[in-house]
């Protein structure tokens, strides 16, 4: 087998790397492995490595190269002459006839099996060394596309040979190791999946910049997917949760984001094999690539590959616009996260930082500074300074030269599958993609911050700011019989803390995604045809311009965010808090001065329970309540509790769950739990009865410290009396947490006074608390604080027995 020189895919499997390359080896895996099970990959098949040696003896090639080599390696040329020269004798050489016969014989038994006279092909290459875990080789050598007709295909084939010397494979084989001569060149042929008229992409099996490994990641964008790679175009971005893939009865897409897709790769003329890029129509832009049920199927598909290897993958797939069928196109490893020890998290932290200048999606989870060097085209590379923040438009494969010396990269377009998010993750840099404007606010040599460290959204700071980082040794964390939870609310920076060893999500205000993703006030939606402000109107026709009822937009928004944090804690409790927004905060929200009155003391106003069942907010409510049972019932996050915050009578307590099975959320049913924030003395003072309505409580300790003492949290004259460990305070926490357990009913506290005073988490622990939530930077830190309360407790217990 290793004398053949062309193979049929399904001949080949994964072990043949050194003879037809990682590309040819893992769709020949996938043709003979998963085909059976449902995915449908393209039929084709390879030239060997031993015929690519044959090429070069017959051509009397070796000699030559290694002259070349020789000469670069001297110094006498430079690496572009060098590689050109090589190029040019590849691309001149003659076919061996046994060759020439083998790839034609190839081509028209394609041809015969699909029944026309010449089928369009696929041509790309797979070098012998490539797609390993430890190096992608993304783009490196060159892929033909459209290619009809024996002398075409030959044509092509000698341009694939060729481009293993191409100046950026040359300089990303020395990068990673590989000695000239021991990386051969194959060619896969595989019929054409005709993505020109309908839609590509590319699709991960983990998330690309954390490394969480329960979700899918899949952008797409219309025409052949280079420019999805290439990051040439925004693209439409999904996020699917694995886990919930295999039950039928959940649709698990917990993101989904319309991209600008403002062009789209086709060819250039019928039944050519040059592309061009075409501006999309606006409805192209406004709609999805894919469809949920697409989505979801490729979602499968990506498991599938994934179990069958045994590690993350990378995944090209395609449309075929012909019968609008789905293909797999690629399959290689994951090259990032699969090579990072597990066991430590290191996060980052930004001081002095300056004026906010872009923003677009964070790549890589760290931050860095350094001076712009703005470059605007690949002609002008070699004026990149070592060192600088590289500013450019978009990258492809002859960028990795100088991507390396960067310190951090910031392009206008692309997405986290494009070439300059690979290429970032591989070398360890911040990069902040699709911009959309970095190249015209960004200017060369002025100082600027990359920042990447608070979730998907990446930020270029105007000067240098201070960067620090921390790793945590996750094996160092002590086990805690008290819960300890985390406070979660921005969607985008959830999967950063997936690592963390905690107990689920003790408090998630849905009021932060309402502010930050959705924008605009739900009652605002609600009576939409009535409202009287224009420009509110206006805006919110826009943004929910792909929403026949624009109260859908409110629900899909709410429940997808909500959905990434109940992803990251899968199966354990998250507990989501109803919007606790005062009055003049909901006023703030787009369209929201209609719907909220002034209040003198809006703290004490018109906020948690007693909006809820007024109606003034119960449609607005209801809303909310269509996007918990979304994301309980349709998403299948059947691990997301709800909690009530502000209830201040037991007959509020009554009307609000009265409220909730009207809406389909009836505590106990499917397992739900209902809990109740104990922030006001009424519910101290009413304990018994409130647990009897509710599964727990959450003491937020601010406000019961407010309402307890009678001071103003916010008031800067009386901030030195503001104490959680006044005596007042500490007897309704430790009074609340006795009733609860008296009636069978958990209680936690959410609140930073444990994580700022470690003498409150040792009170917390003597009454005996279920749980304690806190930020995710000061989980470890309390995690400890409780771990020595515990140990102190129990020496206590074991000195009284003893005695």
């Amino acid at each position: 087998m290793t004398n053949a020189l062309v193979l049929k895919f399904e001949d080949v499997t994964r072990e043949d790397v050194g003879l037809v390359g990682g590309k040819n080896a893992s769709l020949g895996e996938l043709i003979g492995a998963l085909v059976p099970k449902g995915i449908a990959v393209s039929p084709g098949f390879a030239t060997t490595a031993h015929a690519f040696g044959l090429f070069l003896e017959h051509n009397g090639l070796r000699a030559v190269i290694s002259q070349h080599f020789a000469r670069f390696e001297a110094g006498e040329v430079d690496l572009a002459k060098t590689g050109a020269a090589i190029r040019a004798v590849i691309s001149g050489g003659e076919w061996p006839e046994e060759l020439r016969e083998a790839i034609c014989d190839g081509y028209i038994q394609m041809a015969q099996e699909e029944g026309e006279a010449e089928p369009a092909v696929a041509v790309r290459s797979s070098a012998t060394a490539e797609d390993l875990p430890e190096a992608s080789f993304a783009g490196q050598q060159e892929t033909y596309l459209n290619i009809s007709g024996e002398e075409a295909l030959l044509d092509a084939c000698r341009r694939c040979f060729a481009s293993l010397y191409t100046d950026r494979a040359i300089t990303y084989r020395a990068a990673h190791g590989f000695a000239e001569g021991t990386v051969a060149l194959s060619v896969g042929v595989q019929r054409m999946v005709r993505a020109d008229q309908a839609c590509s992409g590319v699709m991960f099996t983990i998330d690309t910049e954390t490394g969480f490994p329960d979700v899918v990641m899949i952008d797409g964008a219309w025409g052949l997917g280079e420019n999805v790679v290439q990051g040439a175009v925004d693209p439409d971005a999904w996020q699917v949760f694995k886990p919930l893939l295999g039950k039928r009865e959940f649709s698990p897409i917990i993101a989904r984001r319309c991209g600008a897709k403002a062009v789209k790769m086709v060819y250039s003329q019928a039944g050519g094999a040059s592309t061009i890029n075409v501006e999309t129509s606006p409805e192209e832009r406004d709609a999805f690539v894919l469809s949920d049920p697409e989505v979801l199927r490729l979602a499968r598909w990506a498991v599938l590959i994934e179990d069958h290897y045994g590690r993350p993958m990378d995944i090209e797939w395609g449309k075929d616009g012909a019968d609008g069928e789905l293909f797999i196109l690629q399959a290689r490893p994951e090259t990032v996260h699969s090579r990072i020890a597990p066991g430590t998290l290191r996060t980052y932290a930004l001081s002095r930082t300056g004026e906010e200048l872009v923003t677009g999606l964070a790549i890589g989870g760290s931050a860095a500074h350094g001076p712009v060097c703005l470059i605007k085209t690949a002609q002008d590379i070699a004026d990149f300074v070592d060192g600088s923040v590289l500013v450019t438009s978009t990258t492809d494969p002859d960028w990795v030269p100088v991507m390396k010396r960067a310190a951090a990269i910031v392009t206008d377009h692309g997405g986290r599958t494009s070439h300059a998010a690979i290429v970032s993750r591989e070398f360890g840099l911040p990069a902040v993609v699709g911009t959309g404007n970095a190249t015209k606010v960004l200017h060369s040599g002025e100082a600027v911050t990359v920042s990447c460290i608070g979730g998907e959204k990446g930020i270029v700071y105007a000067g240098s700011a201070d960067v620090t980082s921390e790793e945590i040794d996750l094996a160092s964390v002590p086990d805690t019989e008290t819960r300890i939870m985390l406070n979660l609310a921005d969607p985008g920076a959830a999967a950063r803390w997936w690592q963390l060893p905690s107990d689920g999500v003790g408090l998630t205000r849905m009021e932060f995604v309402i502010a930050n993703t959705i924008k605009i006030h739900p009652m605002a939606l609600v009576q939409f045809d009535d409202l009287r402000d224009v420009d509110a109107k206006a805006q919110i026709k826009r943004m929910t311009a792909q929403y026949p009822d624009r109260r859908d937009f409110f629900v899909d928004q709410l429940a997808q965010s909500l959905a990434r944090i109940a992803a990251m804690q899968f199966p354990r409790t998250v507990i989501v808090r109803m919007s606790d927004f005062k009055t003049n905060e909901y006023a703030g929200l787009i369209g929201g001065k209609e719907f909220e009155q002034r209040e003198e003391n809006p703290m004490l106003g018109f906020r948690g329970a007693a909006r809820y069942t007024s109606p003034q907010y119960r449609a607005g409510f209801a809303l909310e309540c269509r996007a918990i049972r979304d994301l309980r019932q349709d998403l299948g996050f059947t691990n997301v509790a709800i909690m009530i915050p502000f209830c201040r009578t037991l007959a509020e307590a009554d009307a609000v769950l009265a409220v909730l099975r009207d809406e389909g959320l009836t505590r106990g049913e499917n397992g739900l739990e209902v809990y109740v924030m104990c922030e006001i003395p009424s519910n101290v003072v009413l304990a018994g009865e409130f647990a009897q309505r509710f599964d727990g409580f959450s003491i937020g300790s601010n406000d019961l410290t407010q309402l307890t003492l009678g001071i103003d949290r916010d008031s800067e004259l009386l901030a030195d009396q503001f104490d959680a460990r006044d005596p007042a305070v500490e007897w309704m926490i430790r009074h609340v947490i006795e009733q609860a357990h008296r009636h069978g009913t958990k209680v936690g506290l959410c609140g930073q006074a444990p994580s700022d005073d470690p003498e409150f988490a040792h009170f917390l622990v003597e009454c005996g608390i279920d749980s304690i939530s806190v930020t995710p930077d000061s989980f470890l830190a309390v995690k400890q604080h409780v771990a020595a309360a515990e140990k102190a407790r129990k020496a206590r217990s074991t000195r009284k027995e003893a005695g």
